[in-house]
């Protein structure tokens, strides 16, 4: 899954406040239960010219949604003897990321991203320590079966050692170029800092390093004995002291990312440390600003929560909005960790192109997921609270997901971890 913070922050107020000056009133919407008896459902995602819907459970398997909205009961895929084994009560690891080829009709091609077995490679250090490898593989459709992957198809693009078990961000999905974007967060632990992290700068400054990043490839091509090709426009592709697969940087744990369906932007949530939330307009080179910014505010990883009053915000681009974070700034505040959404594209007129996202919770120690519905006017945008109306707290906000009509649905949870299959995908309709 994600955390959100690190785990220091069991204990959590709740609240209200806006980055936009003002408290406005909240929106109306209605939760209409999709499907249930999930396990932890990360994304779901419905191929161009498919009347399918592909979900992914936490714990490591892809399940199928049919046309009618009936989920099937046998899995498309099944890796979860590549995942460790997750903790039951909360783990940020698992399969984390689903994408299908733009070609996927013809060719058979999907992407998956998921925390595999540690693969330290000699290297003792990393046996010592790190936790996993975070991996995006490519695999194919059986021949045999449409409803049915080969598991054996199984190519491994990237494979990137992983310091601490949370952190790791790994939304994937193609842009309308056609090349794969993968989200990567800065290691884990807090603050950018400690074993598996620069901890002069910290990872999301770090240009050598994939950690905090968005990640941009071409899955068609293979370039200088990589699985994969660098797009040439890389903001990178030529400078001999970057990552060439870096499209933005200067993230912390871009938690769910999405490209709008009309215009193309990339927009993520980037859970933030203990005083804010963010949500980011995502373009070619960026860098976000994790750790010398959190969210809009000057940022010292040595004193988390006290932030300076001035810092060199030079080349930083800031994010479009901001809230504040129920573990340091509790009065007013909205959640303690975003959760990324989706521009809404779908029948309902008046919604068009307003963001639909949330936060996992006001409280880690009981649920209580946030959803929140915002609009963009003159290029700055303001959010709104939305009420469910449901009778008690939302639960758990995982992810949120989007048809090929743009009618966008939130994966929930009742657990606070991986466990049993108890849970709930809704989709996202006006309320009275």
């Amino acid at each position: 899954m994600r955390l959100h913070k690190c785990l220091s922050v069991l204990a959590i107020g709740a609240g209200l406040a806006a980055m936009s000056s003002g408290v406005s009133a909240q929106v109306k919407v209605k939760l209409e239960p999709y499907v249930t008896g999930v396990n932890a459902p990360l994304a779901m995602v419905q191929p161009a010219g498919d009347d399918r819907k592909f979900v992914i459970e936490q714990w490591g398997r892809v399940r199928i949604i049919d046309g009618s909205g009936k989920l099937q009961a046998t899995p498309f895929l099944d890796i979860r003897n590549l995942i460790p084994d997750l903790h039951p009560d909360f783990d940020e690891r698992g399969l984390l990321g689903i994408a299908f080829h733009p070609d996927f009709k013809s060719n058979g091609k999907f992407y998956v991203s998921y925390s595999g077995h540690l693969d330290f490679q000699q290297d003792l250090g990393q046996m010592l320590w790190y936790s996993h490898n975070n991996t995006v593989a490519e695999y194919t459709v059986s021949s045999d079966d449409p409803d049915t992957a080969d598991p054996n198809s199984g190519r491994v693009l990237t494979n990137i050692p992983w310091p601490q078990f949370n952190h790791n961000g790994h939304w994937i999905g193609f842009g309308k170029d056609g090349y794969l974007y993968i989200s990567t967060g800065d290691g884990g632990y807090a603050n950018d800092w400690g074993i598996g992290h620069n901890v002069t700068e910290g990872n999301g400054q770090d240009l050598s390093s994939l950690n905090g990043k968005i990640l941009r490839i071409d899955v068609n091509k293979m370039d200088g004995g990589k699985p994969y090709g660098i797009p040439s426009d890389n903001p990178f592709a030529n400078n001999a002291n970057a990552q060439p697969e870096i499209y933005a940087y200067g993230l912390r744990n871009p938690w769910r990312c999405s490209f709008d369906m009309k215009d193309g932007r990339l927009l993520c949530g980037d859970v933030q440390q203990n005083s804010f939330e963010e949500v980011s307009l995502i373009s070619k080179g960026d860098n976000l600003g994790w750790r010398k910014m959190e969210a809009t505010h000057c940022f010292d990883y040595v004193k988390p929560d006290d932030h300076p009053s001035s810092c060199d915000k030079g080349g930083l681009v800031e994010p479009i909005l901001e809230y504040q974070n129920c573990t340091a700034k509790p009065n007013g505040c909205k959640g303690i960790s975003v959760t990324g959404g989706y521009v809404y594209r779908g029948s309902h007129s008046a919604w068009d192109g307003k963001y639909i996202f949330g936060d996992w919770s006001k409280s880690f120690a009981s649920m209580d997921g946030q959803i929140f519905v915002a609009s963009e006017s003159g290029g700055k945008w303001s959010m709104e609270v939305a009420d469910t109306g449901m009778s008690g707290n939302n639960p758990y906000v995982l992810a949120f997901a989007q048809d090929a009509a743009g009618e966008v649905y939130a994966l929930t949870s009742i657990t606070t971890g991986p466990v049993g299959s108890l849970d709930t995908i809704y989709k996202i309709v006006p309320g009275n």
